[in-house]
């Protein structure tokens, strides 16, 4: 049993820099990202968001790094665009649009 805990802890931790865009106030995110890279010392940030909140995720993105990062260096590593199954209300499989954003601490 105890063994299934540290599982789920180190799982957990792993997903700790990952940052999901949805519904909530634009600002939340913004500060996510800029908590992960300065109060809790990550190197890399991900940035997710599917469907209509792709523009919001990008924006969030930018705003990060260019007003509260611009003296932490931080670059877009990688950028990854996919489609995801999806079953609409009505049963409908359709498939929703998503994107990765990578953010990632460059040391000079």
């Amino acid at each position: 049993m105890e063994e299934i805990k540290k599982e789920e802890s180190i799982e957990n931790s792993d997903k700790d820099n990952i940052i999901f865009v949805g519904i909530k106030p634009f600002m939340n995110y913004v500060t996510g990202v800029v908590i992960q890279f300065q109060n809790k010392g990550q190197n890399e940030v991900f940035v997710c968001a599917r469907g209509k909140f792709i523009s919001k995720a990008v924006d969030v993105v930018e705003v990060a790094r260019r007003t509260f990062l611009k003296d932490e260096n931080i670059k877009i590593k990688n950028i990854s665009v996919t489609s995801e199954p999806f079953e609409n209300k009505e049963g409908k499989r359709i498939f929703v649009s998503s994107i990765k954003i990578e953010l990632a601490k460059e040391n000079v």
